[in-house]
């Protein structure tokens, strides 16, 4: 066959098994046998092999690489990845419609409806109609860049078909794994004497991390589009247009979701789906209820966290029946001594359940819930199993009521209840139970994402003396690490790799990553950004209430983190100190590193040198010696109100930084302004090669 020829076979070839791809997996209504399309993929293969120079990326056969990617790039969403506010109720359903009458006064409402899969969220982006790039949700801001992985998806298009399809598009939508291909899964690893995924979304979520696409190809992932969130162009009116033009379009929604006139339709639509729920080939908890007009949905706009225009509706939680076989303590980051009982294992909503939390001493008093009980527990959200109710009528003789535990069952030290809080707690900062919860949240993905840092690993580090704070990470070398169990020299070279990248995180990801009490997610998002913007603000910001400041203005010299961290914060650096210099200017306490921190003070000497801010690098020296400063980027007032400009090596220039001269007020309150950065006094480090740690 001459080359012309071929190329004229190819392209035939790649349209005929596109829309049998369509047909197959959006539609569903397959016209040939899996022989006949095996037979269609193989001769193009045969083509492409004999003729390297028509092998085109967006090609039927190239959806899955002959070799595993090294690592998933981070990519930042286009517009954020926000989740959903919850109702439980059709009285809150009605208060969802109520508060937006208030707000764009009351009229005749469509709404879409939606079922709430249980899966992975994607973003999906083409650019003239090809599939360019896949992304995870993440935290909302950045996810993953997985498109080798999403490629391997049958029912993702690689090229949209088509009339009016946009130059440039962004949908997003949820991954799922079939019940059916769930329980084929479970039962092939069953085989090959591997441990059993716990529920589809488990197998799911595990599935898109894999770095080996030809993994997510044997698994048969699936997805439902639910969004569409770019389209460059585009003019459709509402949601429930823009489901149309994407299914017209080739990507797969979910034929169960509907356009419903008026709030008495959702509601059928709810109950309908309640009960139909379990005959679904997939896992669901609820259903999303959207205001279908795009004019409408951009006046009613956003709170900080959630669309005001959407909602998810969850169904009950499910229930299951099973016995307490004992109730143990376990300590939190922060110290708190949380009751959990052990359960004679039972199934429940897709995975088997054998712990449930009791929350608090008070909780367990309240349901007297005993050792022996018969218990009905739940799955909060269908996720997070609890204890509801114990079962009076079963409850054996002579069982005790269970008392709250007088010292921490690691540590021993005598446990502790502040007057008007529940929670019993482990004064002892130092206990090795609260050292390893923190280092743990310090290396979960949303905080400093150092993925090798496992239970394991982190039980380790503590039992064996390697580590007794954050910062004792970062002073591990491959010696200390091979010598553990199941790590190898390559392994613990990518746990070290993994350990020096986190030094390059955004500030709000080692804001949330401390684990100082009330400062979550958002709160260390809101002091990372606000910075910049509001430098002369002194309150918390929105969302940060009174209660959340205590933290931060602890000074009974035991601070959030304790005082041995606060401690080891202001010791200098392996290097020595800068020539002719004592280190930092640091007051009102025993070291400094962290605002908000018992004995933060830091005062550097106003009478700065060594500072050329038009080529982005200085240092502050002064005859107490050198202070090298971190935050956002933003101005600061010094006596006599001189004003400098402080920016700090983060992002774009990275490895750069510029100090003015500055004085840092008052044990940075929690709040924007120059308090909200993070401030490391260190010594002995040239500029330019500062770092967070």
């Amino acid at each position: 066959m001459k080359r012309d020829q071929a190329a004229a076979r190819v392209a035939k070839l790649r349209d005929e098994i596109r829309r049998h791809e369509r047909l197959y997996y959006v539609l569903n209504q397959p016209e040939i046998s899996d022989q006949q399309y095996d037979a269609l993929e193989r001769e193009l293969r045969e083509l492409e092999t004999q003729f390297p120079d028509l092998v085109a990326p967006d090609s039927p056969t190239q959806r899955v690489g002959e070799r595993p990617s090294e690592e998933f790039p981070t990519f930042a969403h286009r517009a954020p990845m926000l989740s959903l506010d919850n109702t439980y109720s059709e009285d809150e359903l009605r208060e969802f419609e109520e508060r937006i009458f208030r707000l764009v006064g009351r009229r005749e409402m469509a709404y879409v409806a939606e079922l709430k899969i249980d899966g992975l969220s994607l973003a999906l982006h083409y650019e003239d109609g090809r599939l360019v790039r896949g992304v995870t949700r993440g935290d909302g801001l950045r996810g993953d860049d997985v498109t080798p992985n999403v490629r391997a998806i049958r029912s993702i298009p690689l090229v949209l078909v088509g009339t009016g399809v946009p130059q440039a598009l962004e949908a997003r939508g949820e991954v799922f794994l079939s019940r059916s291909r769930f329980d084929a899964l479970n039962r092939e690893r069953e085989d090959r004497e591997e441990e059993p995924f716990a529920n589809p979304r488990n197998a799911a979520a595990g599935t898109m991390k894999t770095l080996d696409a030809r993994i997510v190809a044997e698994r048969g992932l699936d997805i439902y589009l639910y969004a569409l969130v770019q389209a460059k162009d585009l003019a459709a009116r509402g949601h429930w247009e823009a489901l149309e033009r994407m299914r017209s379009w080739g990507l797969k929604t979910n034929p169960t979701s509907r356009l419903c006139r008026g709030l008495d339709e959702v509601l059928a639509y709810c109950a309908e789906w309640r009960e139909k729920r379990d005959g679904l080939e997939y896992d669901i908890d609820g259903v999303v209820v959207k205001v279908d007009d795009f004019a409408l949905q951009q006046e009613l706009g956003f709170t900080a966290k959630f669309p005001r225009w959407a909602i998810a509706y969850k169904y009950p939680a499910r229930q299951a029946a099973t016995w307490v076989e004992a109730i143990e303590v376990q300590v939190g980051r922060t110290g708190k001594l949380t009751p959990v009982a052990h359960l004679a294992p039972v199934s429940l909503a897709g995975s088997t359940v054998s712990r449930a939390t009791l929350h608090n001493e008070e909780e367990v008093a309240r349901k007297d819930v005993r050792v022996g009980d018969t218990v009905l527990i739940e799955k909060g959200g269908d996720v997070i199993p609890k204890v509801v109710e114990v079962v009076q009528g079963k409850r054996p003789p002579r069982t005790s009521p269970w008392e709250p535990p007088e010292k921490c069952p690691v540590c021993g030290s005598a446990a502790l209840k502040v007057e008007g809080e529940v929670d019993r707690r482990c004064p002892r900062a130092s206990c090795p139970a609260q050292v390893e919860e923190r280092l743990k949240h310090y290396a979960r993905r949303q905080a400093m994402d150092i993925e090798g840092l496992g239970d394991v690993l982190v039980h380790q580090l503590v039992e064996k003396g390697l580590v007794r704070d954050f910062a004792d990470l970062y002073k591990l070398g491959l010696e200390d690490i091979v010598g553990l169990e199941r790590m190898a020299e390559k392994s613990g070279q990518n746990l070290l790799d993994q350990i020096d990248a986190s030094r390059s995180r955004e500030l709000r990801r080692l804001l949330f990553g401390l684990g100082i009490r009330f400062v979550g997610e958002r709160a260390a998002m809101f002091r990372h950004v606000a910075g910049a913007a509001l430098p002369e603000s002194r309150g918390p910001g929105p969302g940060v209430g009174r209660g959340d400041r205590r933290p931060v203005r602890d000074r009974s010299g035991r601070g959030p983190l304790g005082p041995g961290l606060v401690r080891r914060r202001g010791e200098p650096a392996a290097r020595g100190p800068p020539e002719g210099g004592r280190g930092p200017d640091v007051r009102g306490g025993r070291g400094a590193g962290l605002p908000g921190l018992p004995g933060n003070a830091i005062r550097p000497d106003r009478r700065a040198r060594d500072h050329d801010p038009r080529r982005g690098e200085g240092r502050h020296r002064g005859p107490r010696g050198t202070c090298h400063l971190f935050g956002v980027q933003e101005d600061v007032g010094g006596r006599r109100g001189r004003r400098s400009r402080l920016q700090v090596r983060q992002g774009p220039g990275a490895g750069r930084e510029v100090h003015g001269r500055v004085r840092v007020p008052a044990a940075a309150r929690p709040g924007p302004g120059m308090t909200s950065a993070i401030l490391f006094p260190m010594r002995g480090v040239p500029p330019g090669a500062a770092r967070p740690y």
